[in-house]
């Protein structure tokens, strides 16, 4: 599985859509930015800290096809990022993260 860390407003306008475009930081680099399970923790670390309302999404790989790429990121990484829209029937779970917890704990927590 690979994952997603968004506003949980995104996630709610996406469910309305049935497709995630992508958060303005995706907009701007020109892919959706995903994390394999070794690295989520560290995006949300340092993307994430301080922030609120986020939802943390359980994406299934094998229901993004082509449009998947692994791709050399922080420190030489391989980070998968999509070329085009997330449909929200490759998300197997979607977890609100609680408010009172930095979203890298709570991260590391529904992961562990």
């Amino acid at each position: 599985m690979i994952y997603k860390l968004l506003p949980s407003a995104e996630w709610a306008d996406a469910l309305a859509r049935g497709r995630f475009t992508g958060s303005a930081v995706d907009h701007q680099d020109g892919f959706i930015h995903l994390s394999a399970a070794d690295q989520v923790v560290e995006t949300a670390r340092r993307h994430f800290a301080g922030a609120t309302g986020l939802t943390l999404l359980t994406v299934d790989p094998d229901r993004l096809g082509a449009a998947l790429r692994w791709e050399p990121s922080r420190g030489g990484a391989l980070f998968p990022h999509l070329y085009g829209e997330l449909p929200v029937t490759a998300v197997v779970a979607a977890e609100a993260l609680p408010v009172d917890t930095p979203a890298a704990d709570a991260v590391a927590e529904l992961l562990s």
